[in-house]
């Protein structure tokens, strides 16, 4: 138990000198960011994902056999806008291959406008948002959650990958200490489970009984900060921003 309290607050409140310095925390704030956009896109924009595109290939499949309530044209939109960002997302982190914390904090500023403007076409558009609505915030979202997803994978924290749950999750039951294993990390792992969830629980509030704009603005307002946070420690060059 203390093992695992203490990997919570090595992950939420890293110490000084740490090996990920900020990040934990960031992309702690990142993984609910994932939550927040994927509750919008699935309960209003035609059951599809902007980030989690394990389940869009699933969809595209149902939709291709005929399932209704599934359009292969969303999820088509939601892999090829996810690839081109994430495509984006490399090349940036390719301009600041030697200092992490500008990998993160350029991948934080060209998020922020696509969300920015996927958050402009729900306050705008008609309500509920018709198709055409529905595939621009798509592509705008899933863009900036292909940039989001090329920096955390560049940046390597372990067990933080902002979007990815099914080996966290099976990493948790597989390598538990009463089978022989290494441990299971339950408190950074944990964590990442949580947050995905609170932002989930959270965007569904708020598009259920706000509106998608607010579930939106919500989310643009995380990668504001994160990107505002990592700007501000970015300007030193401390172990941590070395790959």
């Amino acid at each position: 138990m203390m093992r695992t309290l203490e990997e919570v607050r090595g992950t939420l409140w890293p110490r000084a000198g740490d090996r990920h310095g900020p990040l934990p925390p960031l992309l702690v704030a990142l993984t609910v960011v994932t939550g927040l956009v994927d509750a919008a896109s699935y309960l209003k924009l035609g059951h599809v994902f902007v980030a989690n595109m394990t389940g869009n290939v699933v969809f595209l499949g149902f939709a291709l056999a005929g399932a209704s309530g599934l359009s292969a044209g969303s999820s088509l939109i939601a892999l090829g806008a996810f690839l081109l960002g994430a495509l984006g997302g490399g090349w940036l982190g390719g301009r600041n291959p030697e200092h992490r914390g500008r990998t993160l904090r350029a991948a934080g500023f060209a998020q922020a406008p696509l969300m920015a403007a996927a958050l402009l076409v729900a306050a705008l558009g008609a309500t509920p948002p018709d198709r055409g609505v529905r595939l621009a915030m798509i592509a705008l979202l899933a863009l900036a959650m292909g940039v989001q997803n090329a920096a955390a994978q560049r940046l390597a924290v372990p067990e933080l990958t902002t979007s990815v749950l099914t080996k966290t999750l099976t990493g948790i039951a597989s390598e538990a200490g009463i089978l022989g294993g290494a441990g299971s990390k339950l408190g950074r792992r944990g964590i990442a489970v949580a947050a995905m969830l609170a932002g989930a629980l959270i965007g569904a509030v708020l598009v259920l009984h706000v509106s998608v704009a607010a579930d939106i603005a919500v989310a643009l307002g995380l990668v504001l900060l994160v990107a505002l946070a990592v700007h501000l420690a970015s300007r030193s060059d401390a172990p941590w921003t070395r790959p």
